[in-house]
């Protein structure tokens, strides 16, 4: 019986599907299945799957389209570890993660945690970019991970583990948007453990275009104030951030017409965006390329916190909602 269980969602991702079964067909540590569960795709991925089957223990499921988090638990009820591991079926494993995560958890166990992600060297200047405007303090203050935080660390479903433990306790994951952050929120509230464990990290490949970042991260905004309406002190400063970016933006923008002077606190920030990318990155075009990604994450997350903020809250449409969320149970 392996004691960690993978389980992976996918929906017409055939070639990331491929990727990310070669790199846990390397790993250095094998104490695990792959439970993959194809949610009613119409272009599977069971050519990548029949390609590993000997060099990884895999269970391939197919079901109808019901979205990512019934996926997941499908996956969790079929599963037979002790130990549940998440990843995005656009992630690439380390070789050594499991040999890691392995050793970090006998040292000090836990029954929940999450690790950061990063580029990997292969992947597109957009990618890179965009991996840079997720991870940097300059954009997200440190909360997916980074090496400082402005709140608590909350562990997200493209790197993520909880135990069986959890599962018998809290459920699975509700159908929803962020629904990680609901289910750490739930972890937490029912009293077990959360640690971040920054040396098990993965390769994420995130969004190809700036177009779909931009549709991804708007979502990402409405579903914080759906998350504020769940859990009222799960509201911190700095998810007010990009909001006050995207006015504080607009007041710039229209007072340099009047003043010039006034647009210089922008450009002071976009050039350290630059900047630090470019240290990091050690290419001008992905530092400038971030500076893009930067304003599309700031400001897409901003505008979609505003608006739900607004249409929620202000004009109190967000209350049978949320009273519809809490009596999902994951199933």
């Amino acid at each position: 019986m392996p004691y960690f269980s993978i389980i992976i969602p996918v929906y017409n991702r055939p070639d990331e599907v491929g990727d990310l079964l070669k790199s846990l067909s390397v790993q250095t540590c094998k104490d695990f299945e792959v439970v993959l569960v194809e949610d009613g795709s119409t272009v599977r991925c069971a050519d990548a799957v029949e390609q590993y089957a000997r060099s990884i223990d895999i269970h391939y499921y197919y079901k109808e389209n019901e979205g990512r988090s019934i996926a997941r638990n499908y996956g969790m009820e079929r599963a037979t570890g002790d130990y549940f591991i998440f990843f995005d079926s656009d992630c690439v494993i380390p070789e050594r993660y499991f040999e890691i995560l392995s050793g970090a958890l006998r040292e000090r166990y836990v029954d929940c945690f999450g690790g950061p992600d990063a580029a990997h060297d292969s992947f597109t200047d957009v990618q890179k970019a965009i991996n840079y405007s997720m991870t940097s303090f300059l954009t997200t203050g440190g909360i997916r991970g980074g090496k400082v935080q402005l709140e608590k660390f909350t562990p997200r479903t493209f790197n993520m583990g909880f135990s069986r433990a959890v599962y018998e306790r809290v459920g699975g994951f509700r159908e929803m948007f962020s629904e990680d952050i609901d289910m750490s929120t739930r972890i937490r509230q029912a009293g077990f453990g959360i640690a971040l464990i920054r040396d098990a990290y993965v390769y994420h490949k995130r969004r190809m275009s700036m177009r779909l970042f931009f549709r991804q991260i708007y979502i990402f905004g409405m579903s914080r104030i759906s998350l504020y309406l769940l859990y009222p002190d799960t509201l911190k400063l700095v998810h007010w951030f990009p909001a006050c970016f995207v006015v504080g933006s607009l007041a710039m923008i229209v007072g340099s017409f009047f003043w010039w002077p006034a647009i210089l606190p922008l450009a002071v920030y976009l050039l350290a965006v630059f900047v630090v990318s470019w240290c990091m990155n050690r290419r001008l075009k992905i530092a400038a390329l971030s500076v893009v990604a930067s304003v599309i994450q700031l400001g897409g997350y901003g505008l979609g916190f505003l608006k739900a903020f607004f249409l929620k809250v202000v004009l109190g449409r967000g209350r049978d909602e949320a009273e519809e969320i809490r009596l999902r149970k994951g199933r």
